[in-house]
């Protein structure tokens, strides 16, 4: 059996298709305790993990809170509104002072690229990456492997195509990157504007017709347009991309009968995706929202639950 020597989880791209698979695999035994009467083991027993924020969050937050607590570990939640970054304390002097409290796990999204890599090289406590700016969002990555294999039975040979705001998606590029270990065909659409310069030097194939990119796919990953990070300003109007790149049933119907529709949250209805493909019987985003607490259960047992 493989062994987990990882201090940090900071990104898809330097893990190997082995350690991916062990993670998955990890996940897959922790997600029966979710389902459970007493929803909780006493793995992390005396474990503190932290989870700093200085972005919103929903899913992520609450999902690594739930996976923490389900381990029995001690949580604290941090949100840059409420710390003393308001008072324009740095993120290094902030990891200092946690740190001084000996925290086991740190849990960081922050709008500055490599903002996780800093602080693991700051602090002891295993540093989870949980969204850095444009640059990655591993978690979210491994819950749609994780996904895809649960309802796929497995990941390799499989057509993937995202569709969206990809120059400004953190999950675009942390799914390409972790697809590309596998034997997937990969498939960007979206408008130009939207598409980053030599995207292909990743292994993927753009193609900007949403229709031929959908032909005979097995998985759709919508993607929203990234409006806080000015994504909105790369197209003419909300109205004429919804109406081009608007996931819609007549969309769905060229792809396989057995395609899954997933989506990372939060959904602009009516924009990236109708009501009808969303709440449809292809789409899966409620099952990675629930895979998402067995994979961070997994990822938070494997850097800070001792022997593996």
């Amino acid at each position: 059996m493989m062994k987990w020597n990882r201090k940090d989880l900071l990104g898809i791209q330097e893990l190997s298709r082995e350690e991916i698979l062990f993670i998955l695999d990890t996940a897959e035994s922790f997600k029966e305790i979710s389902r459970r009467e007493i929803k909780k083991v006493p793995t992390l027993r005396g474990k503190t993990v932290i989870t700093l924020f200085y972005e919103p969050s929903t899913r992520t937050r609450t999902s690594f809170e739930i996976a923490a607590k389900r381990l029995s570990a001690d949580t604290i939640n941090i949100s840059a509104n409420t710390s003393s970054y308001v008072k324009g304390e740095t993120l290094k002097d902030t990891a200092k002072n946690l740190e001084s409290m000996r925290p086991d796990a740190i849990v960081i999204r922050h709008s500055m690229p490599g903002a996780p890599h800093m602080l693991s090289k700051i602090v002891d406590a295993s540093v989870i990456n949980g969204g850095d700016g444009t640059h990655e969002h591993p978690t979210q990555a491994l819950l749609d492997l994780y996904t895809i294999r649960e309802k796929k039975g497995t990941i390799d040979g499989l057509k993937v195509v995202i569709i969206g705001d990809i120059s400004h998606s953190r999950v675009a590029r942390s799914n390409i990157f972790s697809l590309t270990k596998f034997n997937t065909e990969i498939v960007c659409s979206g408008p130009p504007t939207m598409i980053p310069p030599h995207l292909e030097d990743l292994g993927v194939r753009v193609e900007y017709d949403i229709n031929r990119a959908i032909k005979d796919a097995d998985v759709i990953m919508m993607l929203r347009i990234q409006k806080e990070r000015g994504g909105i300003s790369y197209i003419p109007s909300i109205k004429e991309y919804s109406t081009i790149y608007g996931l819609k049933k007549e969309h769905v119907e060229k792809a396989k009968k057995d395609v899954i529709i997933m989506h990372p949250g939060p959904m602009n209805r009516g924009i990236e995706i109708t009501d009808e493909v969303a709440d449809g019987p292809y789409s899966v985003i409620l099952d990675q929202v629930e895979n998402g607490v067995a994979v961070r259960m997994a990822i938070l047992f494997l850097l800070i639950g001792g022997e593996t």
